[in-house]
C-alpha cells in the first residue's frame, strides 16, 4: 500500500507547477492586452501635448490637422498628417510651413538616454515660406528656435516629395518659387540629392533657377564634400556655380567654379549691390571663395565686349558699405569698351559687341547734334560702395587714337572717386592724368589734371599718307575744374587752362599750302610731289572760363608759312570759332592767302576762307612779326638735341 505521506508530498510538488502556468497565462494575457491596447490606441490623444510643446519651444502655433500615429519597434516611426506652422507676427502671411504628411524615424534606445537620433524624415508636399523682415535689423521669419541647450538632433536622410519653397523680399521686388524633390542617392546609405527648379522675380528682374545639390543634411558633415550645381538667371545676368563645399557653415572651405555672364555689368548693382559702370556683354569664369565677410573671385578670365579681362576681385561686406578690391589685367583692350565710364555706349558698328539697349543709345547719340555724353552719373551707385581697383592693359585697340597701353588706379570712398593715375601710352608718348570726382553732394564737382609728353604727331594721323606729311612731338598740360553730373555738364561749366605745343619737326608743304589756300602751289604739289618743310614750332594756349576756351596764344611757324590764330571753343554749346591768319614766306601769283575760319560744331566742323578778313590782311600782317609761345610751354617743346626752340624769334619780310 502506498505511503500516504509520499503521495501528499508529490501532490504538493505538482501544485506549484500549476500555479506557475496560471501566472504565465496571466502574463501572456496581460502582454496580449497591452499589445491590443497599443494596436487599438488612438495616438491622436497626444496631438494636444505635442502642439503645446512645439509652441512653447518656438513661440508659434503648430497644428496637426490630421491623424497622429506611431509605429513601435527598435526604430519608432511617428507619422502626422495635415501639419501647419505659424509665421512670424510681422508677416502678412499667417502660415510659414505646412505638409500633407511628415514621417519621422527615431532610434528607440538612444531616445531613452535623452539622445535624438533620426535615421530619416519623409515629407509629402511640404510648403515652406521664407521671407526677410521689414526692419533692416530684424531677422527673417526662419529665426525662431533660439539657443539650443542640449545636443542637437542627428538627422541622416531627408526625403522630399513634391515640395515647394517660396522666398519673399521685404521690399516686394523679390518673389521666387522653387520646386524641391529628392533625387536618387549615389549610394544606399547616402542622403539623396535635392533637385531644384524655380522661377519668379529677383530684385525686380525675371529669375529662374535650375540644378541640384547634395542633401542639405550633408552640410553638417565637415569631412564630406557638399556637391552643388546651380544655374541661375536674373534679368540679363546668368551665374552657373559648380563644385564642392566643405562645411560652409563653419566657413572653413568655400570653393566653387563660378561662370558669370550678362549683357551689362551695370545690372549687378540691383542684384547684389556691387556698383559697376556700364559695359558691353561680358563672360567670366573663375573660383569663388568665401571667408566670413569676404567673398573672393580668384584668377578669373573672360571677355567684356571686345576686350579680354583677367584678375582677382574681392568684396568685403562687413563694413558700413561693401568694399571692392580688384587687380585687373587685359592683354588687349578695345578702347570703346571703356565708354561706360563716361556715360557713353560702346561702338556698335560691324564687328563690335554691344547689347540691344546700348545699340539704341548709340543710335540716339548719333542722331544728336552734340557728341559729348550727357548721361548723368548715378549718385546712388557712387555712394553705395567703396573700391580700390587697379587695371593695366598691355595693348589698346582704338580706330581713332593710336593708344599703346593703359595704367589706371581707381579709388572710391563714400562718394569721392579718384583716378590716381589714369595713364595712357599714346603715339610713342604718354598722357598722364589724375581725375577727382566728388559725388558727396547732389552736384558732382570734378577736377582733371593731365600732362601730354612726346606724343608723335605723325602717329596721330589715322591715314598713312597724312602721317607721312607731319612729324614732331606734342606736349602740353590740362588743368580743368567743373561741376555737373555728366561729362557734358562738367566740361560745359569748367574753368582752368589748356596748353599744347609742338617743337621741332617737319610738315608737308602740301598740307601747309592747302591750309594757306595757295591754289597754284597746291596744284603743283598735287601733281609733282610734295616736299617736307621744317617745323619751327606750333602751340595753343587757352584760358577756360565757364566752359569757353579763349585762345590767349595760337600759332604755327615753319620756314614756309607763319600762321597766327585767335578765337574760342565753346565746350558747353560744342561750337568752334577760330580764325587762322596765314603769312606766307614765299611768293605765288595766285596766292589768295585769306584767313581760314574754323567754325561749326564738334560733330560737323567747317573750314572756309574768311574773305571779309582778307581785306584787312595788309594791316594785320604788320602785327604778325613775332610769334611767341607761353613760357610754360617752352619747357615742354621738343627742340632736338642740344638746341633751343626757334619760337620767339622775329620774322621780317
Amino acid at each position: 500500500m502506498p505511503d500516504s505521506s509520499s503521495s501528499r508530498s508529490r501532490w504538493r510538488t505538482r501544485r506549484p507547477g500549476k500555479r506557475g502556468q496560471r501566472w504565465l497565462a496571466v502574463l501572456v494575457f496581460l502582454f496580449a492586452l497591452v499589445l491590443l491596447v497599443i494596436a487599438l490606441w488612438d495616438w491622436n490623444w497626444f496631438k494636444g501635448p505635442v502642439e503645446r510643446a512645439v509652441q512653447a519651444k518656438t513661440g508659434r502655433e503648430f497644428h496637426i490637422g490630421g491623424n497622429l500615429d506611431v509605429d513601435l519597434g527598435r526604430t519608432l516611426t511617428v507619422r502626422g498628417d495635415g501639419l501647419t506652422f505659424a509665421n512670424a507676427s510681422w508677416s502678412r502671411t499667417p502660415r510659414m510651413a505646412s505638409a500633407d504628411r511628415a514621417e519621422i524615424d527615431l532610434r528607440a534606445w538612444p531616445l531613452l538616454r535623452g539622445q535624438i537620433r533620426i535615421p530619416e524624415i519623409r515629407l509629402t508636399r511640404p510648403d515652406l515660406l521664407l521671407e526677410t523682415a521689414p526692419g533692416k535689423d530684424q531677422p527673417g521669419n526662419w529665426d525662431f528656435l533660439g539657443p539650443n541647450d542640449g545636443d542637437p538632433p542627428v538627422l541622416q536622410r531627408l526625403l522630399i516629395d513634391d515640395g515647394r519653397l517660396k522666398f519673399l523680399g521685404s521690399a516686394g521686388r523679390t518673389d521666387v518659387l522653387v520646386a524641391l524633390n529628392s533625387g536618387k542617392p549615389r549610394t544606399p546609405d547616402s542622403a539623396p540629392p535635392l533637385l531644384v527648379k524655380g522661377k519668379g522675380r529677383w530684385k525686380g528682374n525675371a529669375f529662374s533657377l535650375d540644378g541640384n545639390t547634395e542633401s542639405p543634411l550633408e552640410l553638417t558633415n565637415s569631412d564630406h564634400p557638399f556637391r552643388i550645381h546651380l544655374d541661375g538667371r536674373a534679368g540679363g545676368t546668368r551665374a552657373i556655380a559648380s563644385g564642392t563645399l566643405t562645411n560652409p557653415f563653419a566657413l572653413r572651405v568655400f570653393n566653387l567654379q563660378l561662370m558669370l555672364s550678362g549683357r551689362d555689368m551695370e545690372d549687378l548693382f540691383p542684384l547684389i549691390g556691387v556698383a559697376m559702370p556700364s559695359t558691353p556683354p561680358y563672360r567670366l569664369n573663375g573660383r569663388l571663395k568665401r571667408d566670413h565677410d569676404i567673398w573672393r573671385y580668384e584668377e578669373f578670365t573672360g571677355v567684356a565686349g571686345d576686350s579680354d579681362l583677367a584678375g582677382t576681385a574681392q568684396i568685403d561686406v562687413g563694413g558700413q558699405r561693401p568694399f571692392l578690391k580688384a587687380d585687373l589685367a587685359s592683354r588687349r583692350l578695345d578702347f570703346d569698351d571703356l565708354a561706360g565710364f563716361i556715360g557713353a555706349p560702346p561702338r556698335t558698328g560691324a564687328g563690335e559687341t554691344a547689347n540691344a539697349e546700348q545699340k539704341a543709345r548709340a543710335a540716339a547719340l548719333a542722331a544728336r547734334a552734340k557728341i559729348l555724353p550727357d548721361t548723368p552719373y548715378n549718385l546712388t551707385k557712387l555712394r553705395a560702395m567703396d573700391a580700390d581697383v587697379r587695371w593695366k592693359a598691355q595693348r589698346i585697340n582704338s580706330p581713332t587714337l593710336p593708344l599703346d597701353d593703359m595704367d589706371a588706379h581707381l579709388k572710391l570712398d563714400a562718394g569721392l572717386l579718384r583716378l590716381e593715375p589714369l595713364n595712357f601710352g599714346v603715339a610713342g608718348g604718354d598722357i598722364r592724368s589724375t581725375v577727382r570726382m566728388d559725388a558727396r553732394k547732389d552736384v558732382i564737382s570734378t577736377q582733371l589734371q593731365a600732362s601730354i609728353r612726346k606724343v608723335q604727331l605723325g602717329r596721330l594721323m589715322p591715314d598713312s599718307k597724312l602721317a607721312d606729311q607731319v612729324a614732331g612731338g606734342v606736349s602740353g598740360d590740362l588743368d580743368l575744374a567743373g561741376s555737373g553730373n555728366s561729362v557734358a555738364a562738367m566740361l560745359g561749366s569748367s574753368n582752368g587752362n589748356v596748353s599744347v605745343g609742338i617743337g621741332r619737326g617737319h610738315v608737308g608743304n602740301l598740307v601747309m599750302e592747302l591750309a594757306g589756300l595757295d591754289v597754284a602751289e597746291s596744284l603743283k604739289f598735287l601733281f609733282t610731289g610734295d616736299k617736307q618743310i621744317p617745323l619751327r614750332c606750333a602751340f595753343g594756349d587757352f584760358g577756360v572760363d565757364d566752359g569757353v576756351m579763349h585762345a590767349r596764344a595760337l600759332g604755327l611757324d615753319t620756314t614756309d608759312t607763319l600762321i597766327v590764330g585767335e578765337g574760342s571753343i565753346d565746350l558747353k554749346q560744342e561750337q568752334l570759332d577760330l580764325l587762322l591768319r596765314p603769312r606766307p614766306k614765299d611768293f605765288s601769283i595766285l596766292a589768295l592767302r585769306s584767313p581760314l575760319r574754323v567754325g561749326g560744331s564738334f560733330k560737323d566742323p567747317s573750314f572756309r576762307p574768311d574773305f571779309k578778313a582778307l581785306g584787312l590782311r595788309g594791316a594785320i600782317a604788320l602785327t604778325l612779326g613775332t610769334l611767341t609761345p607761353p613760357a610754360a610751354l617752352l619747357a615742354t617743346l621738343e627742340t632736338g638735341p642740344g638746341k633751343d626752340s626757334n619760337c620767339g624769334g622775329r620774322y621780317r619780310k
